[in-house]
């Protein structure tokens, strides 16, 4: 079965583990498959981390940045293979190149950008990038190794 783009919330929480708070993506808008994945976090000023990160002046913490970008990679994988739900795990072991050039704030629409560069058995390298408004807020290299027996 084919999914149909925008993926919405609900068909995103199908395809990974990950639960409220620490679902980082809302829905992924472009997509080709075993290529490039765009997709996007709204990020509210109700995000449970703003409480500590930091309440006078709340920013998204990078290393959620980060996982936001992870989470966006793995979506790639599964998505291009064409399932609605999945059982498999992807985790997040390497990180390279890391770069940040702004600060997410409350209100910010997170775009999410993965591009699979390399593949190898369970293993996948992805080129990352977050943006804001078109401008870039942080890149970085994952790689994701997936679990299928999760």
């Amino acid at each position: 079965m084919t999914l149909q783009l925008p993926l919405d919330a609900i068909a995103i929480r199908k395809l990974i583990p990950h639960r409220y708070p620490f679902v980082l993506v809302d829905r992924i808008t472009e997509f080709e498959s075993y290529k490039r994945i765009v997709g996007y976090k709204n990020v509210t000023q109700n995000e449970p981390f703003f409480n500590g990160h930091f309440p006078d002046r709340p920013i998204m913490p990078g290393v959620l940045v980060i996982e936001a970008m992870a989470q966006a990679a793995g979506l790639l994988t599964l998505v291009s293979r064409g399932n609605e739900e999945s059982s498999s795990h992807f985790y997040l072991v390497k990180i390279d190149d890391a770069r940040f050039s702004r600060m997410v704030v409350p209100g910010d629409k997170l775009d999410l950008y993965a591009d699979l560069t390399k593949s190898i058995r369970n293993m996948a390298i992805y080129s990352c990038e977050a943006k804001v408004d078109g401008q870039l807020v942080a890149s970085a290299t994952v790689m994701c190794a997936e679990d299928k027996s999760a």
